[in-house]
């Protein structure tokens, strides 16, 4: 098999380690492989907690894809989140030597090179540039400005930011696991890939991921990304108050929440009652399953509200008429969709991770726990694609997109010590 037409994803998640592996077919579109998990043993809400046992899970979960796919993985596509992460607006501009000569695709990557200057605070770089949209001259709302004409070249930007410190912890899992990094790529933007159709996109659509230690959220509205959010509450608080509200170690909480875990209350009957085993032989406990769905329903509600405060913060509420997507492991719960639509009074549903795939995938890959691994599959394709356009054009000149962070990180660790050197 020829691994150039293969990719990997490796979602660092705080609940579990997946690694995804991609082709494309024949026809242009993505299959899945393979798939290997692992418990995520050092991850608290998206940060490194512990090196080693992160390296452990790692190694476990691409050890288990490298078997289902029959493919040997050394390069890999990561997911990054966590509560460091935040987004902002900003607009940047270019002037242009000549107004005969064409925009191209050279001016648009200097001036997405130029939002990497700007000034953060102490310990935060940028992991992503996204262009919204461009004024040339003071033309707004251009989409596509290569081959127009102009002097000043103008655009509005999302930027992604984080800690430099979160993130290079994370590669120094992967890379003592063995594996080398292709691109760090913000897991919402990943997930959309996998969950989200382009009409939903262009009609306005939240993204709404819940992870184990985080709930991620994207703003889409007419194809572009408007608004991302981090919120640092996940599906583990929800299990760490069934723990507690229930008197019952931590396993067995997990187990319940998945098993009879409901996120309307009113949807169970008073005498629905469901027995956990006694620690070290004693009596069997009986939990009523109303009110395991109070004690999810109180969390999920907050969770929820953190979300609608974001949509409404983003100035785009009454714009989304797509609604909102739930997914990730947290949206398996039953009725997440319908709480959330009381809730916020928009359309929901849950979305699975096959929308741009060759065919919908089975058993475990299929699920919205995966959303984010299959997302970070596509995302390499997507870079694979557009660096071959570029090579095409400019044969040995090729320039990744201008959003790659350890790309950026080395070029300018490089520089430092040039520098260096010379004086």
């Amino acid at each position: 098999m020829d691994s150039s037409e293969i990719i990997v994803g490796l979602d660092v998640g705080s609940t579990k380690i997946a690694c995804i592996v991609g082709r494309k077919n024949e026809y242009g579109k993505v299959e899945i492989l393979g798939l290997g998990r692992a418990d995520s043993l050092g991850v608290n809400r998206g940060v490194v907690e512990n090196i080693q046992h992160t390296v452990n899970s790692i190694s476990k979960a691409v050890s288990e894809a490298s078997q289902s796919s029959g493919v040997e993985i050394k390069v890999v596509n990561v997911g990054i989140a966590g509560q460091h992460v935040r987004s902002l607006q900003h607009r940047g501009n270019i002037m242009r030597n000549s107004i005969e000569e064409e925009i191209s695709r050279n001016d648009i990557d200097n001036l997405i090179e130029n939002m990497y200057k700007l000034a953060l605070p102490p310990g935060e770089d940028i992991i992503h540039v996204i262009p919204q949209e461009f004024i040339i001259d003071g033309q707004q709302g251009i989409r596509e400005p290569i081959g127009m004409s102009g002097n000043c070249l103008e655009a509005n930007f999302h930027i992604i930011t984080g800690k430099v410190a979160a993130a290079k912890n994370i590669e120094k899992c992967v890379t003592k696991a063995g594996l080398e990094i292709s691109d760090m790529i913000l897991e919402p933007l990943a997930s959309s890939e996998a969950v989200l159709s382009e009409q939903e996109k262009e009609a306005g659509v939240v993204l709404v991921d819940i992870g184990g230690g985080t709930t991620d959220m994207a703003i889409f509205q007419e194809e572009i990304i408007r608004h991302t959010a981090v919120i640092p509450l996940g599906g583990n608080v929800i299990t760490e108050d069934i723990k507690e509200g229930c008197s019952i170690i931590r396993n067995q909480a997990e187990a319940l929440k998945k098993s009879f875990g409901s996120a309307l209350a009113s949807e169970n009957k008073d005498e629905e009652i469901v027995s956990i085993p006694g620690l070290k032989g004693r009596e069997p406990k009986e939990i009523s399953l109303k009110n395991l769905a109070h004690i999810i329903q109180a969390r999920m509600e907050e969770i929820i509200e953190h979300v609608y405060y974001e949509i409404k913060a983003s100035g785009y509420e009454k714009k989304l008429i797509a609604g909102i997507v739930l997914t990730g492991g947290g949206s398996q719960l039953k009725h997440a969709a319908q709480l959330t639509e009381f809730i916020t009074g928009m359309d929901t549903r849950i979305g699975y991770p096959n929308e741009h795939l060759a065919k919908s995938p089975s058993g475990e890959v299929g699920s919205p726990m995966h959303a984010t691994g299959v997302g970070l599959v596509i995302k390499g394709f997507q870079k694979t694609e557009y660096l071959k356009i570029q090579n095409k054009k400019a044969p040995g000149k090729i320039k990744p997109p201008g959003d790659g962070f350890f790309d950026r990180i080395f070029i300018k660790g490089k520089e430092f010590f040039e520098k260096d050197a010379e004086a």
